[in-house]
């Protein structure tokens, strides 16, 4: 059974890779590159470059040791699938929108934050982690972002050479820039923690409403080119189920992820497909790519050790003892001694960096498997998402 497993992931990632050089091969011929000048994400920490670190306490080591090493506001010990994708497109790492010390916005922001939710919270239900900046305030912001960038260049440029705008956007490139939503986990997460599996699930379709909703906002802004990445299999999160203690057979798939919540997160990103497919009806001049991050994801996770990697649900960074844990960077008593929670000696052997994030490896991979559009709907690599019809 197990052999027969690996057969089926390895099977996938043939027809994957066939895909994306096939598609790669007809949209070369027919299609010029796209021509991005900036990046404008929102989301929550699995792209959030420094807006939560800016606001609130800083991060601190070991966040940051593999690639930037020092703390760079990213919940991960290196570079995140936002990162990843800049690079891919050859531009500069995005500077969070809420840092403003150094920050350069010429070739876009990041309006992400870490606990961010695609709906607002009710503060009578609380839930410790979770950001106040969601969705619909990450959209305003950037409503304000480009009022204002605007205004000020129309103030600057007949007045002196233009370099007091240096470090902003072109108010042009606002049209043509590469629109990235990744968000909605944490609407499952608190969901899990305040609801029953019922009531969480009957919120999805006015949690995705409001995803349609922020969409639309940023089209009428000018927005035309989305990358929508659906929410990935959070029952494979550490943190997912390392309080359960023993749990009775069916509970755990074969890979030790909790399969009621991989169920829902499955419904969400069900309902999560039809939703960009409405909105493509109802935005005609906008080109919409639906990215299967759940599937990439769970491929990683199922595949782990023929990737080189360990244990999936292994942590790196922490003390994690049976019922101990002291988390990524911080310190705690166990059995009477204090504990740090320092990194592991090889993060890039592990696909679980804290418990609740991926390392810079597991990104570095996953986002390798969904720029060339074997993941994606329609399946166009990145460089060719500004088209609408590619009639593949």
């Amino acid at each position: 059974m197990e052999f027969g497993r690996r057969v089926m992931v390895w099977r996938l990632l043939l027809s994957w890779a066939v895909l994306s050089i096939a598609v790669q091969a007809v949209t070369s011929e027919v299609l010029p590159k796209c021509d991005f000048p900036a990046i404008y994400n929102f989301g929550d920490s699995n792209s959030d470059t420094g807006g939560i670190s800016a606001a609130f306490l800083p991060d601190i080591l070991p966040y940051g040791e593999t690639f930037f090493h020092k703390p760079s506001g990213r919940s991960c010990d290196g570079r995140l699938i936002i990162d990843f994708i800049a690079e891919h497109l050859a531009l500069p790492y995005l500077s969070a929108y809420l840092d403003s010390v150094g920050s350069n916005y010429r070739h876009g922001a990041n309006f992400a934050t870490g606990g961010s939710t695609i709906r607002q919270q009710n503060e009578s239900i609380f839930v410790a982690g979770i950001s106040p900046f969601s969705l619909d305030f990450q959209v305003a912001q950037f409503t304000q972002f480009k009022a204002r960038t605007i205004d000020l260049h129309n103030q600057v440029r007949n007045k002196s050479d233009g370099s007091d705008l240096a470090r902003l956007p072109r108010p042009w490139d606002f049209s043509k820039a590469l629109y990235t939503l990744d968000i909605g986990q944490n609407d499952l997460s608190v969901g899990f923690r305040t609801m029953s599996d019922a009531q969480l699930r009957a919120t999805i379709a006015d949690i995705l409403d409001k995803f349609s909703t922020a969409v639309q906002q940023l089209y009428k802004q000018g927005a035309r080119t989305f990358w929508l990445h659906n929410t990935g299999p959070i029952g494979c999160l550490p943190t997912s189920v390392m309080y359960l203690g023993p749990t009775k057979p069916g509970v755990l798939d074969e890979h030790g992820c909790l399969k009621s919540h991989n169920d829902m997160a499955e419904e969400f990103n069900r309902q999560f497909k039809e939703t960009v497919i409405k909105l493509r009806r109802q935005l005609p001049r906008a080109a919409l790519t639906h990215v299967d991050l759940y599937t990439a994801k769970s491929v990683l996770i199922s595949n782990a050790k023929n990737q080189g990697f360990v244990d999936p649900l292994k942590i790196c960074c922490g003390y994690h003892e049976g019922w101990n844990n002291v988390w990524c960077g911080t310190k705690g008593n166990v059995n009477g001694s204090e504990v740090y929670g320092a990194s592991c000696e090889k993060p890039s052997s592990y696909i679980m960096w804290d418990g609740v994030h991926y390392s810079e490896a597991a990104n570095k991979w996953i986002a390798q498997n969904i720029l060339f559009g074997g993941l994606t709907d329609p399946p166009v690599p990145l460089i060719r998402a500004c088209y609408r019809d590619t009639n593949i």
